[in-house]
């Protein structure tokens, strides 16, 4: 059928940094609208403006965009939302809101306006009624188990904006539950490839739990980790889960005329949607009306430290297109806050402005047709071959070039560190997201490493390894995010080398190290492997 533009209709409708990203955004966004004449502000996190915090179903936490390392004529899209999932958190646990599009969206020809948007529809089939207060009601050994009293299922429809049209992708697709524990899932492994869903045309699709796979240290806020980086080394999202949607889709489904040769840049961000009207009456609720975008996110970690306060919200509802009509985000971000924080508490000279370098990075893309801050064609829609620079738009978009096939060896560090293949070109899921902000930030694309941030937030990776086969993510966590011994010594869950040495390790905790830890490891078979440093 025929729709209007999906960037058009949201309109009407439509993580965290570390130190880093945030001040990349803000600069980026202030110095792309004073050297290019219009540019975007950047993407929502964990809990980062008022409105969506309070509202956790629906809040983007991160984007991923990488071409797939073991199918490598494909793309990955991963995005996460609902942040901060303590494992235990039933009898309602982690449902998707069945009032809200999640959307992931692509621009391939660079006018800050979605051409494609992947967009996931939930509904729940909720069994319980008055018999039952339990999520299930015996073992769950797969999506069809009559045990299983609580699911979810979703539509995947792509918009096309070219064309005008709406076509359903999946109509029935299962979500993989939430993972309520091994007395209740003894195989959550068998529960999560059950969900995966086939896609026409040759892709993949996946929806449900996972363990949150993006890892920093976010005591950012305490003056800058401490006032003298006393505060660092600490995992601060481990042990927590997310909502995840991935899919992966053949390059030529994604790339501007189905050609993934001429124009091989994609740039990718996720917003959500929720009805604008919500009528409560006692014991229930009603939404009604046109839908409203309520969160948006594209590279990590800036509304949570960039933005201030009072522009938070009005930054979730706002569409790459329209970041630039913004004066007052404009002036907050045209001298970015961080390194002038960053200059005051440690003594680091902060770059000078405008920061035409940061532009490229996150708001034209890495290319020689937008300056010569950095001497780099990578990932910017200018570089392909179809598109019209009279309608190219800077803006905030995560921005992968396709045609970088993966590396062996991957680096954290990612463009910064020599690889290519990693962020800021596209996001990877073992991409030190923070590290390389906080470099980038510092000036480190054209002078190189800041030796005196380099160890930076002191957390190189996540807690727990990362599959090598689709959809990559990790199981969610099972095992309680805070854990106090019976002589009150409390430990963390988040791997075994993060246990101190007591006496007191008693059968509980070992039978717990073994509902959260081997489950992890004892698979080989479905792809599980450490991602490299």
């Amino acid at each position: 059928m025929s729709i209007p533009s999906p960037a058009r209709r949201r309109v009407l409708s439509r993580r965290r940094a570390a130190v880093a990203l945030v001040a990349v955004g803000s600069t980026v966004l202030a110095t792309a609208l004073v050297g290019l004449s219009s540019g975007s502000a950047v993407a929502s996190s964990h809990r980062e403006a008022p409105l969506i915090s309070s509202d956790p179903p629906v809040d983007n936490t991160d984007v991923y965009a990488f071409v797939s390392p073991d199918r490598p004529d494909t793309v990955t899209l991963i995005a996460n939302w609902f942040p901060f999932e303590e494992p235990n958190g039933g009898p309602t646990f982690y449902p998707w809101a069945t009032d809200a599009h999640y959307d992931i969206n692509i621009d391939n020809d660079g006018d800050a306006k979605a051409d494609l948007t992947y967009r996931w529809d939930f509904r729940t089939d909720d069994r319980r009624g008055n018999a039952t207060f339990l999520y299930n009601d015996g073992q769950v050994t797969s999506l069809d188990d009559p045990n299983l009293l609580f699911r979810q299922f979703y539509t995947l429809s792509l918009l096309n904006r070219d064309s005008g049209s709406t076509a359903t992708l999946v109509s029935n697709g299962k979500v993989v539950p939430s993972r309520v524990g091994n007395g209740s899932m003894p195989d959550y492994w068998q529960l999560r490839d059950q969900s995966i869903t086939a896609v026409p045309g040759g892709g993949q699709t996946f929806a449900g739990q996972s363990e949150d796979p993006f890892f920093l240290d976010l005591r950012v806020f305490d003056l800058l980790y401490g006032g003298n980086l006393s505060e660092v080394g600490q995992d601060t999202v481990a042990g927590y889960n997310v909502n995840t949607v991935a899919l992966q889709v053949p390059k030529s489904a994604l790339t501007l005329n189905g050609n993934a040769t001429r124009n091989p840049v994609v740039g990718v961000w996720s917003d959500t949607e929720r009805f604008s009207l919500t009528v409560r009456s006692p014991g229930s609720q009603q939404s009604s009306g046109a839908k409203v975008q309520v969160s948006r996110l594209g590279n990590p970690l800036v509304n949570e430290v960039v933005v201030p306060a009072g522009l938070k919200d009005r930054f979730n509802s706002m569409l790459p297109e329209q970041d630039g009509t913004v004066p007052a985000l404009v002036n907050r971000v045209t001298n970015p806050e961080l390194p002038v924080l960053i200059q005051r508490i440690y003594g680091i000279p902060a770059p000078p402005t405008p920061r035409n370098d940061l532009v490229e990075i996150f708001l034209t893309g890495i290319t020689t047709k937008s300056g010569p801050a950095i001497s780099l064609d990578l990932n910017s829609q200018l570089n392909n071959a179809d598109v019209d620079p009279a309608r190219f738009v800077p803006s905030e978009q995560l921005r992968l070039n396709t045609s970088i096939p993966p590396t062996a060896n991957p680096n954290r560090l990612g463009v910064l560190g020599g690889d290519l293949q990693g962020f800021p070109n596209g996001r990877r899921l073992a991409d030190d997201a923070l590290d390389i902000s906080l470099q980038a930030v510092e000036g480190a694309a054209v002078s190189g490493i800041v030796a005196p941030l380099a160890a930076g937030d002191q957390v190189d990776r996540n807690n727990v390894p990362f599959g090598s086969v689709f959809p990559y993510i990790t199981l969610p966590n099972n095992t309680a995010v805070n854990r106090t011994l019976f002589d009150g010594d409390t430990v963390a869950p988040f791997g075994w080398p993060n246990f101190p040495t007591m006496p007191t390790l008693t059968g509980l905790l070992a039978v717990a190290l073994i509902g959260s830890g081997v489950v992890l490891f004892r698979r080989q078979s479905r792809g599980i492997a450490w991602q490299t440093a």
